[in-house]
């Protein structure tokens, strides 16, 4: 019998079932390719490659850019021109990830520009590049799709407004808000099918929510319609659909239990969030529950993040439809250290409990 690739063990546990351990999975960015990390892969360690299925384009939009050199910073100015006006972003490349210093939105006057952008945008597949990327990978690597943030997050996380401005204008002009969100909403609408038509076997939605901003009735009046919606077309086409839900999740657990989501990604347990796994799973008894390793314990001792990763499998009872990633930058000296602790953690939980394992 073949031993099965660390992309086929992923698989198999996100259809719901179990193979010989729990299945521990980190994104491409966050850990260099070493000897350790090679080492890792042979074990079974797999790597999340998050990659589109559609290119974006706005046909009448010209796009310039500015560097500029700032107390030893490398900026970018990105210059947005539409006919309804021009707006701006800056931006900073810091490492695996992009600060962005300055988003789109300055004044009142910015909330028609933006629209525009928003209309003006053109979504085309992309499937050739994908399939390839897949068919490259081998078995080391499974490849996940994304179809964007939920639409009123698109305007909190994303380059458009930010959280704190958001705060400012859903009190002060929500229905200038809402104008956008509205723009997202038929956007969106474009994207669920190229997204579930796409070799791409499961994608998320959206996610980094932040129940202390958005509150339980907001939640459920403008997130959880285009969570159904999504899932619809994607299930009909034979697809997966989760969501990074890395906050706190109590206040929101049941109004996500209702939804239509297969899979909850990037769940992070406590200590560093109000919720346990144990909780988690019986929130979502029908879901599979993808946790993110809670970034706080990556600074402990080696023996103590293993009996951590053991325990949270342990939590997890029946290890059908659970994984363990990591979803969050590790600090560069630790990684060597806590994610072989990790897998040994898991694997061990798999050797003293053989009769819960495929």
């Amino acid at each position: 019998m073949n031993t099965p690739t660390p992309r086929e063990r992923v698989e198999i546990v996100l259809h719901g079932g179990c193979g010989d351990s729990v299945p521990f999975t980190i994104y491409e960015c966050m850990i260099p390719q070493t000897r350790l990390e090679r080492e890792m892969r042979n074990r079974g360690m797999c790597i999340v490659d998050r990659r589109g299925v559609f290119k974006m384009h706005r046909p009448n939009v010209k796009v310039t850019e500015e560097r500029i050199r700032e107390d030893g910073r490398n900026l970018v100015r990105t210059h947005l021109e539409t006919p309804a006006g021009t707006v701006s972003l800056l931006t900073e490349r810091a490492g695996f990830t992009t600060w962005v210093h300055e988003r789109l939105f300055r004044s009142p006057d910015d909330y028609k520009v933006i629209e525009f952008l928003i209309r003006d945008e053109i979504y085309e597949e992309d499937y050739a590049s994908y399939a390839a990327a897949q068919d490259a990978s081998g078995g080391d690597s499974i490849l996940r799709a994304q179809i964007g943030l939920e639409p009123l997050q698109e305007l909190i996380s994303g380059r458009l407004i930010g959280m704190e401005t958001f705060c400012f204008e859903w009190m002060e002009r929500r229905d200038e808000i809402l104008k956008l969100y509205q723009a997202l909403v038929e956007k969106r609408r474009e994207v669920y099918p190229l997204v579930a038509k796409s070799p791409a076997m499961h994608a998320n939605y959206g996610g980094n929510v932040v129940p202390e901003v958005i509150g339980l009735d907001a939640f459920e009046k403008y997130y959880l319609s285009h969570y159904e919606e999504a899932a619809e077309i994607m299930h009909q086409h034979g697809k997966l659909i989760g969501c990074h839900f890395d906050a706190n999740c109590r206040l929101l657990a049941k109004a996500i239990g209702s939804t239509g989501l297969d899979y909850i990604e990037a769940f992070t347990p406590s200590p560093d969030t109000d919720m346990t796994v144990s909780e988690a799973r019986v929130a979502w008894p029908d879901k599979v529950l993808w946790i993110n390793f809670p970034s706080s314990q990556h600074l402990l001792e080696d023996e103590a993040i293993e009996e951590i990763a053991a325990g949270l499998a342990e939590q997890a009872c029946d290890p059908s439809g659970f994984l363990v990633g990591i979803t969050e930058d590790i600090p560069s000296e630790r990684w060597q250290h806590s994610c072989p602790a990790i897998m040994n953690g898991l694997e061990r939980h798999a050797v003293e409990n053989p009769e819960r394992y495929g």
